[in-house]
């Protein structure tokens, strides 16, 4: 599987942590910065994964800020983005099996290392469940989000 993953400045060290353990799980990933700890925009690395993953060329994506808000709201503007910010296994699991998320928005402030892998994996081996009424409240998703871009 393909992971495009990014952050900020906050998010630099547990990208880093992610990006190594991801690659040692046999995941190819690339890195859409940042790769400093200087301060930046956050909108600037959810939108460049957001795109990437929106675009097909990766099958999800990994966005981590201080708390994965910031990130996760901009990556929603992308058209075809569903960014779930996940703080505890079950959300990660249900924003798979239900909400069909493809981007993962963690908080370095809020998670470790250690339950951010937990999450990560959780959410990277959950399938979409694919029942009918999770797969109709998806196509409204894309509906509201058609109805958006039409303006």
């Amino acid at each position: 599987m393909r992971i495009a993953i990014g952050s900020d400045h906050a998010g630099l060290a547990l990208k880093q942590e992610l990006v190594r353990w991801l690659g040692e799980a046999g995941y190819e990933c690339q890195d859409f910065g940042t790769h400093s700890t200087a301060s930046c925009d956050y909108p600037d690395f959810a939108r460049a994964v957001g795109e990437a993953v929106a675009s097909g060329e990766f099958e999800r994506g990994i966005l981590v800020c201080g708390t994965g808000i910031g990130v996760s709201i901009t990556a929603n503007k992308v058209p075809g983005v569903r960014a779930a910010v996940c703080l505890d296994t079950f959300s990660a699991r249900m924003s798979r099996e239900h909400n069909d998320a493809n981007v993962l928005c963690l908080g370095s402030r809020v998670v470790g290392v250690g339950l951010a892998q937990d999450l990560a994996d959780i959410w990277l081996r959950t399938p979409f469940s694919g029942d009918e009424r999770h797969s109709r409240r998806i196509r409204k998703i894309a509906e509201v989000e058609q109805a958006a871009c039409a303006r």
